[in-house]
């Protein structure tokens, strides 16, 4: 049985510690800040020690050997070992909200003396280099969006993830609120606040898509139909495409008003449809659910 390896990087302040020990509570070897100049010689020596699912921990402090790491990926797999390398990421204004809340300071900072606004601007301009420094790792990564989910749904998120097959194409579907912004990791981002909202219905407004009143109400209208089959027939023809492109995970994001009804009852019911034949897992945003 080869070795997984789990490759965590991402944005400072995006969860990458939380997720590092999800994976260390499944049973995860884990090594937060490893060197990649060092990334081949300790996946040897773990191979040597039998180590069988390693998980490890890259970060933008080491910017002047990031740039080493896709190729020795690609060596890595080229050697068997089965890599899934994961993307932490969050907007701007969430990562500055996070710093300023708890005082700490960015890798790439250089304001440690300044206030006010110029400490704000310095921090932002952090960020920014910060993902222009770490663009082709995200372009190669699963990529989770971390922006408005608590600790304990990273926590899933990852766990689900890891769960899925390696060797197939793994389908991701999400709901949200678009009053709380579209998520960043989506691939393909469907709008369908035009349907008629289960909200404006009193006995409704309380409920969720996955309670049967809700699905009931939807089942009804015809537009909702649509909707499924437009979104259903887009991804019959583009899936297989994606696979044979070796894309390990593709994340559809369907979003509502407030993330509750509509957005819920479609990506059940396309999980559902498309599970028969695909690696499918399903994400609620706003109902605090993986």
């Amino acid at each position: 049985m080869p070795m997984e390896l789990v490759l965590i990087t991402g944005m400072s302040g995006s969860g990458k510690s939380v997720a590092l020990r999800a994976l260390e509570d499944a049973g995860y070897f884990c090594v937060d800040n490893l060197p990649p100049e060092l990334l081949l010689s300790f996946v040897e020596l773990e191979e040597k020690n039998a180590r069988r699912r390693v998980a490890i921990a890259m970060d933008v402090r080491t910017a002047t050997s990031l740039p080493q790491v896709p190729g020795h990926l690609g060596e890595l797999v080229q050697r068997g070992i089965a890599v899934r390398p994961l993307f932490l990421d969050a907007a701007t204004e969430t990562l500055v909200r996070r710093f300023s809340e708890t005082r700490r300071r960015h890798p790439l900072s250089e304001a440690a003396g300044e206030t006010g606004v110029d400490q704000h601007r310095a921090l932002v301009e952090a960020i920014e280099l910060e993902r222009e420094l770490l663009a082709e790792l995200r372009e190669r990564a699963h990529v989770i969006d971390t922006s408005v989910i608590r600790a304990a749904q990273l926590q899933e998120y990852v766990k689900g993830l890891l769960s899925a097959p390696l060797a197939s194409l793994t389908l991701v579907f999400a709901s949200f609120s678009f009053k709380r912004g579209i998520p960043v990791d989506a691939d393909y981002v469907f709008d369908v606040r035009m349907l008629p909202n289960p909200h404006y219905e009193p006995e409704l407004r309380d409920l969720t898509g996955l309670d049967a009143p809700v699905v009931e109400f939807l089942q009804e209208i015809p537009e909702v139909d649509d909707m499924y089959a437009d979104i259903a027939a887009f991804l019959d023809h583009w899936l297989e495409p994606l696979a044979r492109n070796h894309r390990s995970y593709v994340t559809v994001a369907i979003g509502c008003t407030g993330g509750q009804h509509r957005s819920v009852y479609l990506v059940e019911r396309l999980a559902e449809e498309f599970g028969q034949r695909w690696t499918t897992l399903k994400r609620h945003r706003e109902l605090g659910k993986a």
